[in-house]
């Protein structure tokens, strides 16, 4: 997910600062902690305003980023805990540890990415034998196996459970699929508006994937029926 050109990072900063100069100056790499995570971020100062590179954000807060048509979906985790704290919950404690969260995010944006892909050419009727596919399976399938790697709470393991129904529901839907597109029966996706609209299966990931987008980042286990 690179930038194309520098127009286009400047069309996706945030403004964290004001007030700093009141003249524009070309891009200057400055030290900047985010919820306790330190780097080095680009920083660009235009009209009295200072802006952050968003891939410099991210890439600090250990956080994620994708696309979807032209929104920008970010994932910042909760920030890191005190000095002299464990960043490992109690035992009956519904937060999540640091690693798992992390670890967990990036599984549901691949899940994201997997799903948001066979939802798109479906509906175009994009042609193909689904072995594409099978690369979003295997990566989905390791970022899955990281995460059960990285969870170590009670909490953690809750969640984890809800994150392993949603690939399974998305690995199902994603089979049927390439199975009707190797019969040729996929034509209701793109002749018909609202068939993903109609279609149950997908509408439980949809579901799953707004709540999980939610809870997961901030890193207190909640539970969904979407997600069973």
């Amino acid at each position: 997910m690179q930038m194309k050109s520098t127009s286009w990072k400047l069309a996706c900063t945030l403004i964290i600062l004001s007030g700093v100069s009141n003249s524009q100056s070309g891009p200057v790499r400055q030290s900047l902690t985010l919820n306790g995570h330190s780097g080095e971020a680009l920083v660009y100062h235009i009209d009295g305003k200072t802006y952050v590179d968003l891939e410099s954000l991210v890439r600090i807060a250990n956080g994620t980023m994708s696309f979807q048509g032209d929104r920008i979906i970010l994932h910042l985790p909760a920030s890191e805990p005190e000095e002299g704290t464990s960043s490992v919950p109690d035992a009956g404690s519904s937060n999540l540890t640091q690693d798992f969260m992390r670890a967990s995010v990036q599984t549901l944006t691949v899940l994201k990415d997997w799903s948001t892909t066979i939802a798109y050419a479906i509906q175009r009727g994009v042609p193909g034998d689904g072995s594409r596919i099978v690369l979003f399976h295997d990566r989905a399938a390791d970022a899955l196996r990281l995460t059960k790697i990285a969870a170590s709470s009670n909490a953690d393991q809750d969640a984890l459970q809800l994150l392993t129904n949603h690939f399974n529901t998305v690995n199902a839907w994603s089979d049927k699929l390439i199975g009707e597109r190797k019969r040729m029966d996929t034509g209701k996706y793109s002749l018909t508006p609202d068939a993903l609209k109609n279609d149950e299966t997908y509408q439980k990931i949809s579901d799953c994937t707004k709540f999980l987008s939610t809870m997961l980042p901030n890193g207190v286990f909640q539970d969904d029926y979407a997600c069973r």
